[in-house]
């Protein structure tokens, strides 16, 4: 997956070892939680999406501060966005899955 290795790496990096916490606040279709993290006070969305190492998925999620990370890492251009065309992860996923 396009920038999967390092957002991994970098998640790991945030999280690894730390006790964290998880505010459920919705199930998606397939009954799974979808909630905010934290790590030591750390909002893991934000700093993901500030990092340019996350995709604001707006199906779960339309908060407006999400989007704006996002806008403002893509403006940046910093790690997936310096690419002229990324990749969006769930499409990456749809084509692998159906053997494209």
């Amino acid at each position: 997956m396009p920038y999967g290795k390092e957002a991994k790496e970098e998640m790991v990096k945030l999280v690894q070892g730390n006790k964290l916490k998880v505010y459920i606040f919705n199930d998606d279709r397939y009954g799974r939680s979808v909630g905010d993290i934290y790590c030591d006070k750390i909002f893991v969305q934000e700093h993901m999406l500030k990092k340019g190492l996350a995709w604001h998925y707006t199906a779960y999620d339309q908060r407006q501060e999400l989007a704006t990370w996002e806008k403002e890492a893509r403006a940046a251009r910093v790690e997936l966005w310096a690419q002229s065309n990324p990749e969006k992860p769930w499409d990456w996923r749809r084509e692998r899955r159906n053997g494209s």
